[in-house]
């Protein structure tokens, strides 16, 4: 941040009351398809997040955090509502993607975040916050554009018109006053600038990032800059999502440093994770983006490398700094932490079919324990997977059920977190309890399952047609 910035910010910040209910402000930001080494604090020996890394010494890192699902759209969903992805019937990205020649058939979910669900956002503005989503929502229906403001924001604001990919146009660059056209820049400074708003209400700060995703472009400067520092034997190694991860990082940073210099950062809750995991490959083939190393796989598989993402929180007063945190947690979790924390009750129909419990317990105590399964389901293709597929997580255990052929694979995640060794065979019993616990959960929440595609094609099978728009 610019020392111009700085001061103003000092100035500004005699004049910027925190609020007067004690209740603290919410930033939450949120990676796209950034894995679980993806940050230095978590393993990178060649990305560089500072920022993160400092946070992380402040708050706790939680070392088995998952996403929602292998993919954006429904994980985003998950956050937004408490709910699992296959209870909102909205299981793959959007508008997703069909494949007619397939063996089996994806169901006919939901392309699109309903209104009928009241969104953290929605009951925390109900309970006196501002509210603002910055940068990606990826949950409107196709062909709909109501965006976050339909569910609880009062403030939202994604890459103006005329973006291309990471990218503003040099129109609306030169029209907002910037002197970086990187559409991460642009969301830092609007952040930022958000925060310096006067007001005695409490605020709550989405921030959902666009990068890493594809197109794997950064800034030319930081990529420059990370060309020169590849090296053999590094586990990451792609400059250009290096810079990617610097310019999210550097975005985190601008933010802090406002809470910083406005006095607020001491009343403030910021937490950080990933929708989903690193994209690593499509269509079996390897792409040169990211590794997740040491997990399996990456974004759209089955496999830890596709669900398991970073995952810091910090919050003064209450985390200890430096902790670690190896309890298993989820992206709908945040959710009724924030309403625990906050004291906001919320909707009451919307809580009691919430699926996702408070991590507080957690934050006050990292030895704590929730005493809980974790549960997937993914009945849909993905260039980047292997089959459509259910898993569950039972403390180290971990099955997944694969649609096509029926096969089963369990893996003990303590000894093996790779995944290269399926015990199912040698664990029947195990096996067998895990699967029925799955079979369960799945009619619970009414999952939508496959069926059989009566047109299967093993030569067309990889055929992909875009996904139908459904609104119910």
């Amino acid at each position: 941040m610019n020392k111009p910035l700085l001061i103003f910010l000092a100035v500004t910040s005699l004049l910027v009351t925190q609020s007067t209910n004690g209740k603290p402000n919410i930033v939450l930001f949120l990676a796209d398809d950034l894995g679980w080494t993806g940050l230095s604090c978590f393993g990178s020996d060649f990305y560089e997040t500072p920022h993160l890394d400092k946070l992380a010494e402040k708050g706790m890192k939680f070392t088995d955090a998952y996403s929602g699902c292998t993919v954006c759209s429904p994980s985003r969903a998950a956050i937004m509502t408490g709910l699992t992805p296959a209870k909102l019937h909205l299981t793959t990205f959007i508008p997703g993607q069909n494949r007619p020649f397939a063996k089996l058939n994806s169901p006919d979910w939901i392309l699109g975040l309903e209104d009928k669900y009241t969104t953290v956002a929605e009951a925390l503005r109900d309970g006196g916050y501002r509210t603002w989503q910055i940068g990606k929502w990826h949950l409107d229906f196709p062909g709909d554009s109501v965006g976050p403001t339909a569910h609880g924001f009062d403030f939202s604001q994604d890459r103006p018109a005329g973006s291309k990919g990471h990218f503003l146009s040099d129109i609306a660059t030169e029209a907002l006053g910037l002197e970086s056209n990187y559409a991460t820049d642009y969301f830092g400074k609007l952040a930022t600038e958000k925060i310096m708003e006067e007001s005695a209400d409490p605020f709550f700060l989405y921030f959902a990032f666009h990068v890493p995703h594809t197109p794997v472009t950064g800034r030319k400067d930081l990529s420059a800059y990370f060309s020169d520092k590849i090296a053999d034997g590094l586990l990451h190694h792609n400059p250009d999502y290096a810079a990617m991860v610097k310019s999210m990082d550097d975005a985190v940073g601008e933010v802090v440093e406002a809470l910083e210099a406005n006095g607020q950062a001491d009343n403030s809750i910021i937490i950080f994770t990933s929708d989903n995991g690193g994209l690593t490959q499509r269509y079996g083939k390897h792409d040169n983006f990211t590794e997740n190393l040491p997990l399996r796989r990456g974004k759209g598989s089955a496999y830890e490398g596709g669900t398991r993402v970073p995952a810091i929180v910090y919050w003064p007063g209450v985390v200890k700094p430096g902790t670690i945190c190896d309890e298993p947690i989820m992206g709908h979790d945040f959710y009724p932490t924030l309403l625990e924390i906050t004291g906001i009750k919320g909707n009451k129909e919307h809580n009691e079919i919430m699926e996702g419990v408070s991590i507080t317990s957690l934050l006050k105590d990292p030895e704590a324990t929730l005493d809980r399964d974790l549960f997937w389901h993914f009945p849909h293709y993905h260039a980047g997977g292997d089959s459509p597929y259910s898993s569950i997580r039972s403390k180290d255990w971990r099955l997944v059920d694969f649609f096509e052929d029926g096969s089963i694979e369990l893996y003990n995640l303590k000894d093996d977190i790779g995944e290269s060794h399926n015990l199912a065979a040698s664990n029947p019993e195990i096996a067998e309890e895990l699967h029925q616990r799955l079979k369960r959960w799945r009619e619970e929440v009414g999952a939508q399952m496959m069926t059989k595609n009566p047109n299967f094609d093993p030569e067309r099978q990889t055929e992909v047609v875009k996904g139908k728009r459904k609104k119910n």
